[in-house]
């Protein structure tokens, strides 16, 4: 390549990040007029109610997406699984229930137990994952940061965050409305009242309810088993009473009644003589599955500004209450089930000290502490086939020995008490001199976290020796027993930005995440099993293996990213580039062979490299076309469980592609009691998407087809949707229990019509 070939590439590179008077010197014209309005990645027109980072993170060393409320409703997000693949690398499967809120971004993520992304509402954090996924009501923007947060947000963070803020009632008053009906027998209602009775002090009162009457039927009951209904409300009072001092105080509760986990059956055909039970790829669970959550959250933020500098509290309650009842089989054979109810209490403390930011040194200092303290009861109950199958076949090992049962079921009984608590101390700074932005930050953490069990099993057999008469016996558990660990990290961050104007820069960055580590709870019916099968062989108790607790995860984040602009706004975005290094990865596995849980181990390294592109082009007033891409290799570096090396292979459930692409084109009618029509269409895709770590299965690379039509006005709107329009099969869940496979499909195609009304004061 020449010189000048080489100057006039770079110079092409470089242009989106150069001034508008470069940009006309090099013959640059534009195609549309003035920066326009951007619900994806410039906010709408809101109240500067972000603590910790600034409302405007096109100019941080962050690689961060911002939805306006006019991108929600014209979308219908509704839920955090909503925006999945709608961000570069950001990856939220609809599966299971909605206690399985799994999110992937860049390569992490997990199953069960820590999420790897934390989830604030109105600056209160929600510390269980599985309170994730709820109804999203009169949402003002949500804001997605990906890459470690760890320095400012702590444990949990280490794949980025989402901030949702509620729409204030200081800023909005009047009634908003929403009714809507789809395909399922599905459908939504919202009602919300925002006043201001007196100067300064606002409240809202909301509530909303959602039914879906399912889309996969039970093969064994000819039901549908994947029904739900939701139902929920929020009051907000805000007081402000000068310019000075500002109070919000949320409260919440929402109820959820759920069918779920409609996870279908591959291989042969499971018969029974000469019927079929189960024909391959269908669902056919013959007990009850279902998932039952009630919630409640109070949040009180205090925010007072001195002049040079700014405090803020945040404090928080949070309980909740849930039950998972699984036919743990997922087949008409009786082996066993499981029903897992948990109930924790939740308080957070965050106080955030923060600088005027008219300053050339800025910084923010806080601390954070949390205790949380959850009871959970996990009886496991063993039915004929699975006592027969998992019990006796295994113990009948020598032909001279004869173990029966009479007993129809087997309960295993386990009883948990999690006490968690922690405290961190972070500090923040950031140095402005000409173009260059320097920040570098710290987080020391400390953190504890114990189980307190109690194991009990009775069991009642006979035992035949050499053909002779049956001598009854009994094996018994009865055990209690404390496990504890406590962590202390240090979670640094370093970045440099370099900033051609406001909204034009490049920046690199590397960060510290850290999630934390846990109990393996879901074990517990597979040691007790070998207990029992020990006691009956042998007499003897038997030593637990070292499964019952996983470690926590580490990772550092380089970063290479940039925000641009050209053609006067026409044209804007964001890219990234990254290298995570990650140590002791959580896993998600199945045991093999008869294993009836499921636990978290850790990958001893991995590493995931990738790229991200958001581009928002606005050639005309009218027209808005939006493009996400993310792409993300991950995989093991070093991982041997004992039976097979995965180095080089492809971590699972982290999809190596996500793209999404969307066109909207607002048609004014000219006629006042109208509005606009607005016409949208787009596309969400995922993959390849590898289901375990042998990489032998997995979901290729799919396009799901939406489009709507919408009539808009400010007082209402009126849509028309349809959702994976072509009606495209894809997977979105596999796993592997008992020798068996199972798969859950993505939802397929949906049409409805939502009608919103806003009656503004």
């Amino acid at each position: 390549m020449t010189k000048r070939r080489l100057t006039i590439l770079l110079a092409t590179m470089l242009l989106p990040f150069a001034p508008a008077a470069a940009r006309a010197s090099a013959g640059i014209v534009p195609l549309g007029g003035p920066e326009a309005a951007d619900t994806t990645i410039v906010v709408d027109k809101v109240q500067v109610t972000a603590i910790k980072q600034g409302l405007v993170l096109r100019s941080q060393p962050v690689a961060a997406a911002t939805l306006g409320i006019r991108a929600i409703e014209r979308g219908r997000l509704a839920s955090l699984k909503s925006l999945s693949q709608r961000i570069p690398n950001f990856h939220a499967p609809d599966y299971g229930s909605r206690m399985t809120s799994s999110i992937y971004v860049r390569g992490l993520g997990a199953r069960i137990d820590q999420a790897v992304v934390g989830f604030n509402v109105d600056n209160i954090p929600l510390l269980n994952k599985n309170n994730f996924d709820t109804e999203l009501a009169d949402v003002e923007r949500i804001e997605v940061l990906r890459g470690p947060q760890s320095t400012l947000y702590g444990r949990n963070t280490m794949g980025g965050v989402v901030n949702v803020y509620t729409l204030s009632p200081l800023a909005w008053q009047g009634v908003r409305l929403t009714a809507e009906y789809g395909s399922g027998d599905s459908y939504r209602l919202r009602a919300s009242f925002y006043d201001r009775p007196a100067d300064g002090f606002g409240i809202a009162v909301s509530g909303y309810y959602t039914r879906t009457g399912g889309f996969f039927e039970n093969s064994f009951t000819g039901r549908r088993c994947d029904w739900e209904r939701l139902g929920g409300g929020r009051l907000k009072l805000q007081w402000q009473p000068g310019s000075r001092l500002r109070i919000d105080e949320t409260f919440s509760i929402s109820t959820l009644r759920q069918g779920g986990y409609p996870y279908a059956y591959l291989g042969e055909a499971i018969r029974d003589g000469e019927r079929t039970l189960l024909e391959s790829g269908a669902i056919g669970c013959n007990d009850p599955c279902s998932y039952e959550r009630t919630t409640l959250t109070n949040g009180l933020t205090v925010r007072y500004d001195a002049g040079r500098y700014s405090i803020s509290s945040i404090t928080s309650y949070q309980y909740s209450d849930d039950e998972m009842t699984l036919d743990q089989d997922f087949t008409p054979r009786d082996y066993f089930t499981l029903k897992q109810a948990l109930r924790e209490h939740a308080l957070t403390e965050d106080l955030v000290i923060r600088s005027d930011e008219e300053r050339a040194y800025r910084w923010l200092a806080g601390a954070f502490g949390f205790y949380r303290h959850g009871t959970m009861d996990a009886p496991v109950r063993f039915k004929r086939t699975g006592i027969e199958e998992l019990i006796l076949k295994n113990a009948n090992g020598n032909p001279d020995l004869v173990y029966t049962m009479d007993a129809d079921e087997l309960l295993l009984s386990s009883d948990f008490r999690m006490p968690n608590y922690g405290g961190a101390l972070y500090h923040e700074s950031r140095y402005v001199t000409g173009r260059w932005q320097l920040t570098a930050g710290i987080r020391a953490d400390i953190e504890r976290t114990e189980l307190r069990y109690h194991s009990l099993a009775d069991m009642d057999y006979a035992l035949s020796i050499n053909g002779g008469s049956a001598i009854p016996m009994r094996a018994s558990i009865d055990e209690t027993n404390r496990i504890g660990h406590t962590y202390v990290e240090v979670l640094p961050k370093v970045a440099a930005m370099y900033s051609f104007d406001e909204v034009r820069n490049l920046y690199l960055s590397v960060a510290r995440g850290y999630k934390a580590g846990g109990f393996n709870t879901q074990m517990f019916s597979d040691i007790l099993q070998e207990k029992l099968k020990w006691k009956m062989v042998s007499g003897l108790d038997y030593d637990e293996p070292d499964i019952m607790s996983y470690k926590p995860e580490y990772s550092w984040n380089f970063e290479f990213g940039g925000h641009f602009s050209c053609m006067d706004g026409v044209v804007r975005g964001d890219f990234a580039l990254f290298w995570i290094d990650c140590r002791n990865q959580q896993l998600t596995v199945f045991p093999e062979g008869q294993g009836t849980g499921r636990m978290m181990t850790n990958a001893g390294q991995t590493r995931s490299l990738g790229a991200e592109l958001a581009v928002q082009y606005s050639p005309w007033r009218q027209v808005d076309i939006n493009a996400a891409y993310g792409y993300t290799d991950a995989r093991f570096v070093r991982y041997d469980n004992g039976r097979e090396d995965f180095a080089g292979r492809h971590i699972p459930y982290a999809p190596q592609h996500t793209l999404s692409a969307d066109a909207v084109w607002t048609i004014p009618t000219d006629v006042a009691w109208l509005g606009d029509v607005v016409v949208q269409a787009g596309t969400r895709c995922a993959g390849r998407i590898w289901w375990n770590e042998q990489n032998s299965r997995s979901q290729p690379f799919y396009a799901l087809l939406d489009a709507s039509l919408r009539i808009e006005h400010p007082r209402y709107s009126v849509d028309l949707w349809g959702r994976n329009l072509a009606d495209g099969r894809y997977d979105v869940f596999y796993f592997k229990s008992m020798g068996n496979e199972f798969v859950q499909r993505g939802r397929p195609r949906t049409f409805g019509v939502t009608l919103n009304i806003h009656i503004q004061k």
